[in-house]
């Protein structure tokens, strides 16, 4: 929610999660031909503190699981961008901190300005 509201209030508008493209963006500028995935550190394993976590229960099951889960993201990636479509991968730890925020501000602008 922290990604679309500060998109929004930049002024892009988007439409959310369009099935009929690779991995379902998060926010597509259909007109721009871009899309943003915001990302989960610990599900899409995350190169920070939070996406290293690993449970100690079912280890070999949490490993198989999360591995699939980035190549399955490297696999959208590619598939997108054969299509035609930009992509931006934005943390959910990218989002934390108002320090950071505008380090976000500037990223999400360079990458939607034309």
């Amino acid at each position: 929610m922290i990604v679309r509201k500060l998109v929004f209030a930049l002024g892009y508008r988007y439409r959310l999660h369009d099935g009929k493209l690779p991995g379902k963006p998060d926010l597509v500028f259909a007109g721009k031909r871009k899309v943003i995935f915001v990302h989960g550190c610990y599900w899409h394993r995350h190169n920070c503190k939070y996406g290293k976590v690993m449970p100690q229960t079912r280890k070999k099951f949490w490993e198989e699981k999360l591995a699939g889960n980035k190549e399955r993201d490297k696999k959208n990636v590619r598939e997108l961008k054969k299509l035609g479509w930009d992509v931006l991968i934005i943390w959910e730890c990218e989002t934390k901190d108002t320090l950071i925020s505008e380090k976000l501000v500037e990223k999400i602008n360079g990458f939607l300005k034309p």
